[in-house]
C-alpha cells in the first residue's frame, strides 16, 4: 500500500487525472523500466505493469512511452499484482536526450523531477565544460539544478573549485561532498523532503552509485571502482529506478553517461550562459556575428578578460551542437514523410480496383 502523496502526488496531477478517473482508472507511478515492462507504485500496492497495444500504436516517439518518474493511469489487478497502463498523465518536467544512435530521436530520461543533482568528481574526471553542459539540460527539463561536488577527500583546492562553478549559472547551488567520509551529505537533504523527487546526473565514476547507498543507507547499488588514469569507471548503473529515501524524498538514478547528447535545450542554453547572452545583448547591431562588427559588447569582453574565452567557447560549441541537431530533426522529418506517402501509395495502388 502506498499514500501517493508521498510518492509526489499533488492538486495538479489530481487535476489532469480526472478525465481517467472517470473511465474507471486508477493512477500509478512509474519507478522501474526495463524494456518493455514497467514497476509501478499504486495506492493497492506495488504491481508490475505493461502498455496496452492501443497505448503502443498511438505513440510516435519513443518519448510517448512511459518513462521513469511518469504518473500514468492503469487498471489494477490487486490479486495477481499486475496493471496494465492505458495513458500517460502530462509530464510536468522531463529530461530528455538524444537517443543513441544516427536517429534523431528524443529519449525521456525521467520524467516529473523538482531537484536535478549534477554530480561531479573532484578528481582527474573533473571538468568545467562538462559542468556546463549538463546544466543546459538541467535548465531545459524544468528542474532546479544543483551542483554536487563529490570526492571532496581527494581535493586541496576545494575553494577554486567551488567558485568555478558558481560562475556557471547565477544562483545554481553547488555543494561540496564526500559519499566516502560522509562530509557534507547534511546539506543535500534541503532538496530531499518528503514527496520531492531528484535525479541524478553524472557521467561514469562520478561516484553516484556510492553517494546513492550513503542517502539511502544500505548498499541498494553495485559500486566499481574507477581507473586510476583517468578517473573514469564502467557504467554502474544499468536502468533507470525510483527509489524512497529514508527522509521521505524520491530519487532516480541514471545510467552513467560519458557523453550527454543535448535535445531542444535553447531555453536551456540561455538559462546555463545567462552571462554570454546579456552580455551579446548590449551589442550595437542585433545581428551582430561576434567578430570584426563595431561596438561589439563580446568582443569587447574577450579583449578585456570580463568574459572568459573558454567559456565563450563552449558556449558557440553547444549552439552550434544545437542548431545542427534541429537541421537534421527537420531533415528527418521530411524523409520520414517521404516514407509513409510511399506506403500510402503502395496500398492504394494495391487496392485500387484494375480496368477492364
Amino acid at each position: 500500500m502506498y499514500d501517493l502523496n508521498s510518492l509526489g502526488w499533488n492538486d495538479l496531477f489530481e487535476k489532469d487525472s480526472l478525465t481517467y478517473k472517470a473511465d474507471g482508472y486508477s493512477v500509478a507511478r512509474v519507478v522501474l523500466e526495463h524494456r518493455r515492462a514497467f514497476r509501478v507504485y499504486a495506492e493497492c500496492g506495488e504491481l508490475l505493469a505493461e502498455i496496452t497495444g492501443r497505448v503502443r500504436h498511438e505513440a510516435a516517439t519513443r518519448a510517448e512511452l512511459p518513462a521513469v518518474g511518469d504518473w500514468v493511469a492503469i487498471k489494477a489487478y490487486p490479486d495477481e499484482k499486475r496493471a496494465t497502463i492505458h495513458g500517460i498523465l502530462p509530464r510536468h518536467s522531463k529530461f530528455s536526450r538524444k537517443a543513441a544512435g544516427r536517429n534523431t530521436e528524443e529519449q525521456i530520461v525521467a520524467a516529473n523531477v523538482d531537484t536535478v543533482f549534477v554530480v561531479v568528481g573532484l578528481d582527474n574526471d573533473y571538468n568545467v565544460r562538462r559542468v556546463e553542459r549538463y546544466l543546459v539540460a538541467a535548465f531545459e527539463s524544468g528542474a532546479s539544478p544543483v551542483i554536487i561536488l563529490n570526492k571532496l577527500d581527494l581535493c586541496d583546492d576545494i575553494g577554486q573549485k567551488l567558485n568555478e562553478v558558481g560562475m556557471l549559472a547565477a544562483g545554481v547551488p553547488a555543494h561540496a561532498i564526500s559519499s566516502v567520509t560522509n562530509v557534507g551529505l547534511e546539506q543535500m537533504n534541503q532538496h530531499m523532503g518528503r514527496g520531492l523527487t531528484v535525479a541524478f546526473l553524472g557521467s561514469s565514476g562520478a561516484g553516484k552509485s556510492t553517494l546513492i547507498n550513503r542517502l539511502i543507507g544500505k548498499d541498494v547499488q553495485k559500486v566499481r571502482e574507477v581507473r586510476e588514469h583517468d578517473s573514469r569507471g564502467k557504467h554502474t548503473t544499468t536502468h533507470r529506478e525510483l527509489l524512497i529515501l529514508p527522509s521521505g524524498g524520491l530519487l532516480i538514478d541514471t545510467p552513467g553517461m560519458r557523453e550527454l547528447h543535448l535535445w531542444e535545450s535553447d531555453s536551456g542554453l540561455s538559462e546555463a550562459f545567462e552571462d554570454v547572452e546579456s552580455l551579446a545583448a548590449q551589442c550595437h547591431f542585433t545581428n551582430c556575428r561576434h567578430q570584426n562588427e563595431p561596438g561589439c559588447a563580446i568582443k569587447e569582453g574577450l579583449e578585456t578578460g570580463s568574459l572568459d574565452s573558454a567559456r565563450y567557447e563552449s558556449y558557440q560549441k553547444l549552439r552550434k551542437e544545437l542548431a545542427f541537431l534541429e537541421t537534421r530533426d527537420d531533415t528527418q522529418a521530411r524523409l520520414e514523410r517521404k516514407q509513409r506517402d510511399k506506403k500510402l501509395i503502395k496500398a492504394y495502388n494495391r487496392m485500387k480496383p484494375k480496368r477492364g
